[in-house]
């Protein structure tokens, strides 16, 4: 296997056959050893990330799976961290799509002077670049139609589906009694129609949850989910 990428929370290898494997690492996204599923840095590295964001990955790419939704995931071995995935490209250098429920984060940092800690939001989207030098600045859709990140009729769909897919994962964490306060998501082209298909993970790394109104770590968010 040849490495072709070294991210801060995966590592991503080129496989013979076409496809790509993605190694899971205990590196978690936040500052000063703080978890920020928002953060454009490694804050902490935490012993069995890796495994538990697989965990939760594979059990949601497979619901999605189940619903017709597409994405790049072919399957995971959870006992070796790696999920092979199918090649997928880039919407320019890479956008990262945000859906909120509830007014926390970047979120509140940016519009507290007229939004309040938690308020409910309705399934708010909003799209970043990714891009560390400029900490991953937002962008509209008039701005990625004009600098050819995404075309209008792209734009659509990758809404559409970021508020269906945040919505099934929302609903997965209510059988639980969790609520989902906002998730991130990527999304790429993908197969020889460039179908706007979820790339990436789904976990706790980049989500933020609650139960009884106390926010739950990545690794209790998994053991909470999946528990029979």
């Amino acid at each position: 296997m040849k490495l072709v990428y070294k991210g801060k929370t995966k590592d991503v290898y080129d496989l013979e056959d076409g496809n790509y494997l993605l190694k899971f690492k205990d590196d978690v996204t936040g500052k000063d050893g703080v978890f920020d599923p928002g953060a454009n840095t490694v804050g902490l590295t935490v012993e069995g990330m890796g495994k538990s964001g697989l965990k939760m990955t594979k059990f949601f790419f497979e619901k999605l799976k189940e619903k017709g939704i597409p994405t790049h995931y072919v399957d995971a071995d959870i006992e070796n961290s790696t999920m092979t995935v199918r090649p997928a490209k880039m919407f320019g250098n890479g956008i990262e799509v945000i859906c909120r429920y509830r007014a926390v984060g970047s979120f509140l940092r940016r519009y507290g002077m007229y939004a309040e800690e938690g308020q409910k939001l309705d399934s708010f989207v909003e799209i970043t670049l990714k891009d560390d030098e400029r900490e991953d600045p937002p962008i509209t859709e008039d701005a990625l139609h004009m600098l050819g990140i995404l075309s209008r009729d792209e734009y659509k769909i990758l809404k559409e589906r970021t508020v269906e897919i945040s919505n099934i994962v929302k609903e997965e964490l209510a059988k639980k009694g969790i609520e989902l306060y906002d998730i991130k998501l990527e999304f790429g082209r993908v197969g020889d129609n460039d179908e706007i298909a979820l790339i990436d993970e789904i976990s706790g790394g980049n989500m933020r949850a609650y139960k009884d109104g106390q926010y739950i770590e990545p690794l209790e968010l998994e053991k909470l989910m999946l528990e029979k």
